[in-house]
């Protein structure tokens, strides 16, 4: 399942720690690669990169300085998911997200999310209707919507591996 996502409105000063763990959430949890709008972070790229380039894997990330378009582009192509705590509740729409064969582009917020990302989206999807971070709400519907299943992925080409014991 090809799966993106697009942090809306980074902004460094503000959110370099969160835009980061938003990051590697969503690596961890099976995303392929996201991408981020608002200021360009470099050294946010640069950390995301190195983890990938230790940890493996082909997680990639780029900046994009219009998120309309970036939108517009996947749904083109794909569908769009958009977290939020307003939206329908997971359990009652992860079933039809993962039956959608096409590829998808999940949307969190940043700070206020624009009204037209809302209608931009083919779901707007609650990970309960309570607020929370963007972080805890991905990696909740990335869970889900991978069963599980993403909690014994390998990473090719990593350097570092931790052996339980």
């Amino acid at each position: 399942m090809s799966l993106y996502v697009l942090r809306l409105g980074h902004r460094p000063k503000r959110d370099e720690r969160v835009t980061t763990h938003l990051m590697l959430a969503a690596r961890a949890f099976g995303a392929s690669g996201a991408y981020y709008s608002g200021v360009r972070d470099p050294s946010m790229e640069e950390s995301i990169r190195k983890v990938c380039e230790d940890w493996g894997g082909r997680f990639t990330i780029e900046y994009v300085s219009d998120w309309r378009r970036t939108i517009n582009a996947w749904k083109e192509r794909g569908k769009v998911i958009h977290l939020t705590m307003y939206g329908l509740p997971l359990m009652d729409v992860v079933p039809l997200i993962r039956a959608e064969p096409a590829p998808k582009l999940i949307v969190v917020g940043g700070a206020k999310v624009p009204g037209e990302v809302f209608t931009l989206a083919d779901w707007n999807v609650s990970v309960t209707s309570q607020p929370h971070s963007e972080v805890s709400a991905l990696a909740v519907f990335l869970h889900e919507l991978h069963e599980g299943k993403e909690l014994s992925l390998s990473y090719e080409g990593a350097r570092l591996k931790i052996v339980p014991q």
